[in-house]
């Protein structure tokens, strides 16, 4: 297995609050990440992972104000920072940093990707995603998103200039040759003069090759025209991780489509979204587990579900018919991964539901309680090997918690990662230089 800590939300939904949490430090003060960060590394985590949106929730009701009272899903700071300043503190531990494929432009993040992966000395990771919300596109000039299929082939071109901007200066093309003066060989340096759908790029990329040259690339769709990018350029995915079977269908249909693009499927590993909340008894993990329903409303969780599937579910009917709701959410460009994907899976198309039961169950999904493993180190890490032998012993898992910043994190590194390294389960700690060869393991 490796292991990744997903920091995206230590500040948000109530965590900054917590028993645990930092007293006189709070986002986006990056000494709370610099610390955490040294803690993951003495424990041998893979990477730190941040995801991002750069818009305030407002599809519940139409409104900012839930998201900005109970601070859903905001504040969210670009990292790229952070990261500088915490690789200067760790050594080997990786980190992943997302842009949007939809409203960035390729040349920018491929530059600046560069540069971050010569600061940290080779260990950058670049999540690519297609953006799904509606509060990001306002900021970008977007009156709406555009089409789904269309926000995938968009990204696929994208990543295609991407990597060909830090193809474009080859590695051995710089010289620095003291005595004559020549800094690089003109002959291994070339544009690329795309002229695609949606970019026209000349390059090459003014920049000095990284340790890396690429980037490791991770993608996280779900859909099968999500699952095809993944299969095109993707070195590791991001799955979710509530279902088995879904995590077992995801796995095939990925292999399948590896397959199809001439890869090996052994060579794409997947990362599950796992929240876990441990405790060094089970007791106490789920003493800790009952402080975090605490936090929730039906506003916070409205604002919580409407943001991130892209759909107002204040709208919501007395009551419906589960596909109906699924085909309304697609129609509407929105995500139909997370919640209305798991119900339709366990209930099937022609369920009906009430609002009322559609809200028990988004109580759940937003707190991350329906999907959350709780427990001591050992009951956890018996449930994790179980679990990845079942999804093909490929890939991982990507950590979150509902538990405070940094004690939440804290022990994960501190108990229940030494337990599944005692098991002998974890990959072999930083065997490599780069955070690519890490995760090759």
């Amino acid at each position: 297995m490796h292991i990744a800590f997903d920091l995206s939300f230590t500040h948000t939904e109530g965590r900054w609050a917590r028993a645990g949490s930092w007293i006189g430090r709070d986002f986006p003060d990056a000494r709370m990440y610099m610390e955490l960060a040294q803690t993951a590394e003495r424990a041998g985590v893979d990477m730190l992972f941040f995801g991002d949106g750069t818009g305030i929730p407002d599809t519940w009701r139409g409104s900012i104000a839930p998201a900005v009272e109970w601070g859903i899903q905001w504040p969210r700071h670009d990292m790229s920072p952070v990261i500088a300043a915490v690789s200067t503190v760790t050594s080997a531990i990786g980190f992943g940093l997302t842009y949007s494929s939809t409203f960035m432009h390729p040349f920018y993040v491929a530059r600046l990707l560069n540069s971050l992966d010569h600061v940290t000395n080779g260990r950058i990771a670049f999540n690519v995603v297609a953006s799904t919300r509606s509060a990001d596109a306002a900021n970008y000039g977007y009156d709406e998103l555009p089409e789904h299929d269309l926000r995938y082939e968009r990204m696929e071109e994208f990543v295609g200039v991407c990597q060909a901007l830090w193809d474009s200066v080859t590695p051995d093309a710089i010289i620095r040759d003291r005595a004559s003066g020549r800094f690089a060989d003109p002959a291994k340096i070339a544009p690329i003069n795309h002229r695609g759908r949606f970019f026209s790029v000349r390059g090459p990329l003014p920049a000095v090759p990284s340790p890396q040259v690429r980037p490791v690339l991770v993608q996280a769709g779900n859909s099968a025209r999500g699952i095809a990018a993944s299969a095109r350029f993707a070195d590791v995915v991001f799955g979710f991780g509530a279902n088995l079977r879904g995590q077992q269908r995801h796995r095939e249909r990925l292999d399948e489509a590896l397959t199809a693009e001439g890869r090996k499927p052994e060579s794409v590993g997947i990362l599950w979204a796992t929240q876990v909340i441990v405790g060094r008894t089970t007791e106490e993990a789920k003493a800790r587990r009952a402080h975090v329903l605490e936090f929730w409303d039906t506003e916070a969780v409205g604002a919580f579900l409407s943001h991130n599937m892209g759909y107002d579910l204040s709208r919501l009917p007395a009551a419906f018919r589960l596909g109906d709701l699924r085909d309304e959410i697609h129609a509407a460009q929105a995500s139909q991964a997370g919640l209305i994907g798991a119900l339709v899976a366990e209930y099937g198309d022609d369920h009906r539901m009430s609002r009322e039961e559609f809200f028990e169950h988004g109580w759940k999904s937003a707190t991350g309680i329906d999907h959350s493993i709780v427990g001591d180190a050992g009951t956890i890490a018996d449930a994790l090997e179980e679990n990845f032998a079942a999804t093909g012993s490929r890939g991982g898992y990507m950590f979150s918690t509902p538990l405070s910043m940094p004690s939440g994190f804290g022990e994960i590194a501190e108990l229940l990662v030494p337990e599944l390294r005692r098991r002998g389960v974890l990959a072999p700690r930083y065997p490599g230089r780069t955070l690519r060869e890490n995760l090759a393991g």
